[in-house]
């Protein structure tokens, strides 16, 4: 199932240019890949630096500014931070996007990220299958998906994780991710308890599965398959005729 993901990979074998996509489960990874596969992506317009796109919401709540992001980015290599910082009325357009090398999509609140990229959610499905490295770690890569778990604890009233997940809902909500890769994304996975959610959500048949990644963890997606960087673990949940199956992927 985890095989499927990369369903952007065609357009590398058909002459396009490399499929990059990090999902991270939140906290400290490194970023000198994403940084150089950005780079490049910045040949393509003759650039020297690759210029990445911050974009970020919630202000308010984080505990992380976008200038700590910008300043970790250029910690690990070469590369210009442009920060989109989106407001709780906010839109993204696709001026956001022109001469933008690579994305980053910060962590928060799913539900907020996708309400202020709606507006430009094609235009990065078509820049990432054409070769736009993409970066999403714990919200950020949780939008990634078809059907993103963006919110809640809980399934018909009864929790199936810790509340501190929920984001503020308690029932568990689904919504239309960006649709970078065709399995269900979880963050923060042995952290903050997430696994479960997973397993529940899969149990009920509201998702076919996916991969709960643990903090300090990334899902890298390339044209030549999947890998796990960092230093936790991967949890893969898959749908069986006897039930839900759980194994895991440590990091390399």
């Amino acid at each position: 199932m985890v095989g499927s993901a990369a369903r952007h990979r065609r357009n590398s074998r058909d002459g396009g240019d490399r499929v990059s996509i990090y999902l991270s489960g939140g906290g400290d990874v490194p970023l000198a890949d994403f940084i150089a596969d950005a780079a490049r992506s910045s040949e393509r317009r003759g650039a020297d630096v690759p210029r990445i796109a911050v974009i970020y919401t919630g202000r308010a709540t984080r505990q992380t500014t976008p200038d700590d992001v910008a300043q970790a980015l250029a910690r690990e290599g070469s590369c210009e931070p442009v920060i989109r910082e989106y407001g709780a009325t906010d839109e993204a357009a696709l001026t956001d996007l022109v001469d933008i090398d690579a994305l980053y999509v910060s962590g928060g609140d799913a539900r907020e990220y996708l309400r202020a990229l709606q507006p430009i959610v094609g235009e990065i499905r078509r820049r990432v299958a054409e070769g736009t490295p993409y970066f999403g770690t714990s919200a950020g890569a949780l939008i990634a998906a078809d059907k993103a778990l963006v919110a809640g604890h809980s399934i018909g009233g009864i929790a199936v994780a810790p509340d501190t997940i929920g984001a503020g809902a308690s029932e568990l909500e689904i919504a239309e991710g960006i649709g970078l890769v065709d399995i269900t994304i979880d963050v923060h996975a042995a952290q903050w308890g997430t696994i479960s959610r997973l397993i529940a959500a899969t149990e009920a048949g509201l998702v076919d599965g996916g991969v709960a990644i643990d903090e300090g963890t990334a899902l890298v997606v390339t044209d030549g398959g999947l890998e796990v960087h960092g230093a936790g673990s991967m949890w893969q949940v898959m749908p069986g005729e006897h039930g839900v199956t759980v194994a895991t992927a440590a990091a390399s």
